[in-house]
């Protein structure tokens, strides 16, 4: 059995896998206009333990007065993004933290087709191996959608709450801190159980 769906990584307990937790920031909302302004990634153990933490500003020509409304949501400028790293050593040092991680994402269709978007415009091939989403995971618990399943909301009924919304890094860091709540709640204590639940 494979460690992952895209991958080729022997499979490991789960007390031994590792989740790498990603958040971005974009210019919008279609992965064919729009691109990642900011990447956050977190290091997990499968007990909620934080290994490493990443965060950079990408740095982008197309951003500017077109994209007022992404602007209003994060408040990124062009000032924060000339700090930050070429999309492509950015690519490949997200590569380097994912490796033999569980790819996960509160909303993983959205922050993985970004960045799969960006790996073929530059050329940078992105490894991914899962992906695990928070967003599903909660759906899965609410199957009448009585309940509101963005991340805060999610967050607030484990008891989590960030004081930086739409930030790269404080978003992944809270999708780390609810991730073991969610596992606890599907009773995931196998590779197997979780491997289940891959998909975006």
């Amino acid at each position: 059995m494979d460690f992952a769906r895209d991958g080729g990584v022997r499979v490991k307990p789960l007390s031994e896998t590792r989740f790498a937790v990603v958040d971005t920031e974009t210019t919008g909302l279609s992965t064919d206009d729009d691109v990642v302004l900011q990447l956050g990634a977190v290091i997990i153990r499968h007990d909620g333990k934080v290994e490493h933490e990443f965060v950079t500003y990408l740095r982008r020509r197309t951003w500017g007065f077109g994209h007022v409304g992404a602007f209003h949501v994060h408040g990124i400028t062009r000032r924060q993004l000339r700090r930050g790293m070429k999309p492509t050593e950015a690519l490949e040092m997200l590569n380097v933290l994912i490796a033999d991680c569980i790819f996960v994402a509160h909303n993983a269709r959205f922050d993985l087709g970004f960045l799969r978007a960006d790996s073929a415009r530059l050329g940078v091939p992105l490894k991914v191996n899962g992906p695990l989403c928070t967003l599903l995971l909660s759906r899965k618990l609410d199957p009448q959608r009585t309940m509101s399943h963005k991340l805060r909301d999610v967050a607030a009924r484990y008891g989590k709450s960030t004081d930086r919304p739409h930030d790269a890094l404080a978003d992944a860091q809270l999708t780390a801190a609810v991730l073991p709540s969610l596992l606890a709640a599907h009773n995931i204590t196998t590779y197997e159980g979780l491997s289940a639940h891959f998909g975006a």
